[in-house]
């Protein structure tokens, strides 16, 4: 499950949950391949303990599994597959770390074998550093509702409508915290590397 690479499956639109809908044992297979990276990537990004990872990812797939079960087809057709999972994830992350009571954390992006995107707009830039075990720490310190919006964003790379659809906010909230997120590391990163060319100066 921590491979993040797509398989070759159905499409994970329509199709997945017609067949879902329609044979729920033999289509669930196909639902786990699908969209089990991402369930899993989002758990490790935000628990940053592998072995709560897969224990977030097994849940959300065995909470799915019985609400499916319980769902007409109907309901099952209206499904946005990975927004929905998605917020299964974070809900029993969230649970997780009420009961550890325990801070939550992001695991090192250079850690989850995330796809490289070659644009160079400031956003990208931001996410492209070098020091990508910094930016994990830097991370570590923003908001919760910033911290797991950019990762969804600009990880995961989902569209804004599926984030609102995850976080229950409107679209217009979500920009807003990937955007307040990317400024707070942009100014982070920064500093940090102004720190880092002082330190590289006392020392010559």
């Amino acid at each position: 499950m921590g491979d993040a690479r797509q398989p070759a499956y159905g499409d994970e639109g329509a199709g997945l949950v017609d067949r879902l809908a329609g044979d729920l044992d033999a289509a669930f297979a196909e639902l786990l391949a699908v969209h089990g990276p991402a369930v899993y990537t989002t758990a490790l990004r935000v628990s940053r303990q592998p072995a709560d990872a897969e224990d977030v990812a097994a849940e959300t797939f065995a909470r799915a599994y019985a609400a499916l079960r319980g769902y007409p087809p109907e309901r099952t057709r209206a499904l946005r597959l990975r927004p929905w999972l998605i917020t299964i994830t974070l809900n029993l992350w969230r649970n997780q770390v009420r009961a550890a009571s325990r801070r939550p954390t992001v695991v090192p992006l250079a850690n989850a074998g995330e796809r490289h995107d070659p644009a160079s707009g400031p956003e990208q830039q931001a996410l492209d550093l070098d020091g990508r075990a910094q930016l994990a720490d830097l991370l570590v310190d923003l908001p919760e509702q910033q911290r797991v919006a950019v990762v969804l964003r600009h990880v995961l790379d989902m569209s804004y409508a599926d984030i609102s659809a995850a976080l229950g906010c409107p679209e217009g909230t979500v920009k807003s915290h990937v955007s307040r997120a990317l400024a707070a590391l942009r100014t982070r990163l920064a500093s940090a590397a102004k720190e880092g060319r002082h330190s590289e100066e006392v020392r010559t």
